[in-house]
């Protein structure tokens, strides 16, 4: 087949893999390729990852999408990636990594957080009023003063997804997505509050942070001789800066104006919206000035785990589902969703908590655990499984129900990550929530979304917004069931109530393992 015409490369970097999609300009894709790679867990709470072993998989991912594609790389004018975040890098000045980066939800800086928050700094409003375990200040401050060594050797404490772009260009940037959701940035307050840095102990911390903050969708340059060989494009290739892999995805469904919601279903959960004006209260992430479109703020939640649940079950409790998967030749969560299918809503009264590595939002408690209530010699796989995807359909719907309270809502939803695929865990989600879920031609908003910025880095769309309005189409939509609402109003106040009674015991038995451990490593 012969291609003509331009062409752009979206790279979404996730969790446990890495996926790039080759797209034309009005969004189709015409190339596809990914690859794994791994987490480890150190300790209970602990997450990081190799990110030599990412960037392998990256270039690999890349060199596959291309030729599968078929597209001489001449045509391909633009390359964007996104990533997890807040995965918090320490490089040398040569860009080597001194450690393995700290993943996303590693949970590990738990009394800096608290510290941090006691600061009280006005800075605070715009993150709920403290900063989340996950995010890169606490991992910054805790790497100060548990791995000082590190910290001082440290040229750069960056994101992995600025480690690419320095791989790619030789330029050190920070995305404004992520150093405004994640990094204490304020692009209307001037940027980084150094007062605030002071403050709380990272006075230094301006030293290794890049200087140069770009939207999502500036070019940063174009690719270094050694980057274009080990992806198999031409040097010429624009590289736009990213973001957040969730975030990114939010243009890949089109969500650029307010009054609808963004959910990427993947291996944590991701809830955003849009709103004209600032949202301030504690149980909500954000408000975000111009994070992900220009003059509009962002509103998110997040769940820590949720489809981490569905892999952990299958690892752990459901080889049988894997064997019979790997009989049918299909995916073993297509196994599983055929069981949770079987059981009826409500699970013969089970109760799941999603708090498998601690809430996000909007209970903000990282010392949060999972747990399963109700169990009895009667249930099987597929009970647990359907508990699994009602729990992580409550913890979205508790976020909505925080939105509410602060006078912020939406009335429609747009779902991406590979969750999307699961036809149970959308029903659920729709009839949950109330509120139609709607998805696009694309599933894979997190590419689709990183194409969108390399196309306006190349100058071949204007805005993201115009891109996304160029490039996404809408799909189908799922609908929520009326006669479901009855049972599920019932089991979720059984879900909020299992936190409430089990909360106590979860902080004991978590911070007892931590003292263990602490003790152990001395």
């Amino acid at each position: 087949m012969s291609y003509a015409g331009k062409y752009v490369l979206g790279v979404d970097s996730g969790t446990q893999g890495v996926r790039a999609q080759l797209y034309d300009l009005d969004g189709c894709c015409v190339g596809s390729a990914q690859r794994d790679y791994g987490v480890s867990f150190p300790f209970p709470g602990w997450a990081e990852q190799d990110p030599v072993e990412v960037w392998n998989a990256l270039t690999h991912t890349v060199r596959e999408c291309v030729k599968r594609s078929g597209v001489p790389k001449r045509n391909i004018i633009g390359i964007c990636c996104d990533g997890t975040s807040s995965t918090v890098l320490a490089v040398d000045r040569l860009g080597r990594p001194l450690r393995p980066a700290i993943l996303w939800m590693d949970s590990r800086a738990v009394d800096q957080v608290e510290r941090i928050a006691s600061s009280r700094h006005p800075v605070l409003k715009y993150v709920g009023g403290q900063d989340a375990v996950e995010w890169m200040t606490p991992k910054a401050l805790w790497l100060k003063e548990c791995e000082p060594e590190t910290y001082r050797d440290a040229f750069r404490l960056i994101e992995t997804t600025d480690w690419f772009v320095y791989k790619m260009t030789g330029r050190w940037t920070a995305s404004l997505c992520n150093a405004t959701c994640k990094w204490n940035y304020v692009s209307r307050d001037g940027g980084w509050c150094t007062e605030f840095l002071e403050l709380i102990g990272l006075g230094d911390v301006l030293e290794k942070w890049p200087d140069v903050v770009l939207p999502m969708g500036t070019k940063v340059g174009t690719l270094l001789p050694d980057a274009a060989d080990e992806l198999g494009l031409e040097r010429s290739t624009c590289v736009a800066e990213g973001g957040i892999d969730a975030h990114v995805g939010m243009l890949g469904l089109g969500v650029t104006e307010p009054g609808s919601v963004a959910i990427v279903l993947g291996t944590s959960a991701v809830q955003m919206a849009l709103s004209e004006h600032p949202v301030f209260h504690p149980a909500i992430w954000g408000p975000y000035p111009d994070a992900v479109v220009p003059n509009l703020w962002l509103i998110e939640g997040g769940q820590v785990s949720a489809g981490s649940i569905l892999a952990w079950f299958r690892d752990n409790l459901a080889s049988d589902a894997v064997a019979e998967a790997r009989e049918l030749g299909v995916s073993p969560f297509q196994v599983l969703d055929n069981l949770a299918a079987a059981v009826p809503p409500g699970a013969n009264g089970l109760v799941v908590l999603d708090h498998f590595q601690g809430n996000r939002t909007p209970l903000r408690d990282p010392l949060a655990r999972g747990a399963v209530v109700g169990l009895s010699l009667s249930h099987e796989k597929g009970h647990i499984v359907r508990a699994i995807y009602e729990s992580l359909a409550f913890g979205t719907r508790h976020i909505f129900e925080s939105w509410s309270s602060s006078g912020f809502s939406a009335d429609r939803a747009f779902a991406s990550g590979g969750g999307s695929r699961s036809r149970m865990w959308l029903s659920t989600l729709a009839s949950v929530c109330r509120m139609p879920v709607t998805l696009t031609a694309d599933s894979q908003a997190g590419c689709l979304g990183s194409a969108i910025c390399a196309s306006v880095a190349a100058g071949e769309n204007d805005s993201v917004c115009d891109a996304a309005a160029r490039m996404v189409r809408v799909k189908e939509t799922v609908e929520p069931d009326p006669s479901l609402f009855e049972v599920y109003d019932f089991y979720y106040d059984k879900y909020l109530r299992s936190y409430d009674g089990l909360r106590s015991i979860m902080h004991e038995v978590t911070a007892t393992e931590s003292k263990r451990r602490e003790t152990e490593s001395t």
